[in-house]
């Protein structure tokens, strides 16, 4: 067979492998019988040398068109396999976006957090300011600021937890109530002064379902002209309905605070129980004495409450000691 035979049947035959082959594998192997370097092209473009000078540049001429064709031919089905294998790819690799996402478990704010942040949103409401200050305080304002007697039994070890805090003129103390603040804003700011105060609070007490040595309270002031203790019991009212919800009902019964004078704790009717939910009373004229406030000029009230019992009587807790469970199955129930 003659080289220009072969390259008809080349030219002929080519076509049919290139359309045939199903992949770039394929398409490579007929890639290199066809214009590759052992290929009939390669071989007429060999024997050139060996053709007579006459015939020899129409052979070189046709063996250039065939080869020239035949790369067309193949660089067009290349191109159409590389864009079906790209589109398999894609295909194979797709994600489905109508397929619900695997978003991660999301914590929540603690119960007792929320209490807090609530109380506060119903005072601010109202006027108040919020403040917040040292958990590790002087027993000048945990206790003596606020009309406690040097024998009062909470200024015991056995009551409150006291720090070694090198040589201070004074005992340092971690904080039995929020109140502190009461003394603290009082000396920096002139009346009128409506302040809540949240946070944590420390007392010599067993982990049992009503105590615990670590609790949260807020502490709220309200010292103005003319302020009585009916405006007290309405804006306590207020707070418990807001709180607990329109149905609850409140009763104020006599009590003692050395802070206060008169003093009472309030109880809230909930759930068919009637529930002590703080402590109040008119500001004491001694402690108004102690931060520099005429109390001949001022008058005031303050209450404290525990966000702790808060959280246990909005959820229906019983046992104090949940509220610090670290199994999770305690505390996913209030998310």
């Amino acid at each position: 067979m003659s080289i220009q035979q072969a390259l008809d049947a080349l030219r002929t035959d080519t076509p049919s492998r290139v359309a045939a082959a199903a992949d770039l594998e394929q398409l490579a192997a007929v890639e290199a019988e066809t214009v590759g370097k052992r290929s009939i092209i390669a071989e007429g473009r060999r024997s050139l040398g060996a053709v007579p000078e006459t015939d020899r540049k129409d052979l070189g001429r046709a063996i250039n068109e065939v080869a020239v064709e035949l790369e067309s031919l193949i660089a067009t089905r290349r191109a159409e396999l590389e864009r079906s294998a790209h589109a398999a790819a894609l295909a194979s690799d797709a994600v489905d976006v109508t397929l619900p996402g695997r978003a991660p478990k999301r914590g929540t704010i603690h119960i007792i957090q929320q209490a807090l942040d609530e109380v506060v949103d119903i005072f601010v409401a109202m006027g108040y300011t919020v403040a917040t200050g040292p958990e590790a305080e002087t027993e000048y304002y945990n206790f003596t600021a606020l009309n406690f007697p040097p024998a009062h039994p909470t200024r015991l070890e056995s009551d409150t937890l006291y720090l070694d805090y090198g040589d201070v003129p004074e005992e340092i103390l971690l904080r039995t109530h929020t109140s502190p603040m009461q003394a603290r804003y009082m000396e920096q700011h002139d009346p009128p002064v409506y302040l809540v105060v949240p946070g944590r609070t420390y007392r010599s007490d067993p982990l049992d379902p009503t105590h615990s040595p670590v609790f949260h309270q807020v502490e709220g002031l309200a010292v103005d002209t003319d302020i009585t203790f009916g405006d007290l019991k309405g804006v306590l009212e207020h707070f418990a309905r807001e709180f607990l919800g329109p149905e609850a009902k409140v009763k104020f019964i006599p009590h003692f605070f050395p802070f206060t004078e008169p003093s009472a704790e309030m109880h809230v009717w909930h759930n068919g129980d009637w529930m002590e939910l703080l402590g109040c009373g008119m500001v004491n004229p001694a402690v108004f004495e102690a931060v520099g406030y005429d109390p001949d000029e001022v008058t005031g009230f303050a209450f404290g409450m525990g966000a702790d019992r808060l959280a246990m009587a909005r959820h229906g807790i019983t046992d104090l000691r949940h509220l610090f469970d670290p199994d999770l199955r305690s505390m996913e129930q209030y998310r």
